[in-house]
């Protein structure tokens, strides 16, 4: 079964950094890409970053050079690097993995922004 899990939530001061961790396995099936959203309540989820297959990244405007999305390929793991956090940019993260054509998530890691 196909497994998503996220992991480096946690509390943070504004100003101050985070770094997210999703590890991903059992498809048979190749990554075209992986991702990572936030969903703050009552909102719609929104696409933070992504890398697709090639390595190709890509951010959201708001995000663009405090965030960095990277991958380690041997483990199927993905990263988000974030810096200067915001306190509106208190969500729960969510890790989203693209096998083939199927889309999975993870159950989501709570990030809280104190100002």
């Amino acid at each position: 079964q196909v497994q998503v899990v996220e992991s480096g939530g946690g509390l943070v001061q504004a100003g101050g950094s985070l770094r997210l961790s999703c590890a991903t396995s059992g498809s048979r099936l190749s990554i075209n890409a992986m991702g990572w959203y936030r969903q703050a309540p009552g909102n719609q989820r929104d696409l933070v970053a992504r890398i697709t297959s090639d390595g190709t990244t890509m951010y959201a405007d708001s995000v663009k050079g405090r965030f960095t999305i990277s991958r380690d390929n041997a483990k199927n793991t993905v990263y988000l690097q974030m810096n200067s956090l915001k306190p509106e940019e208190t969500s729960v993260y969510y890790c989203n993995v693209i096998y083939g054509y199927i889309n999975y998530w993870g159950q989501g890691t709570q990030v809280t922004v104190s100002s």
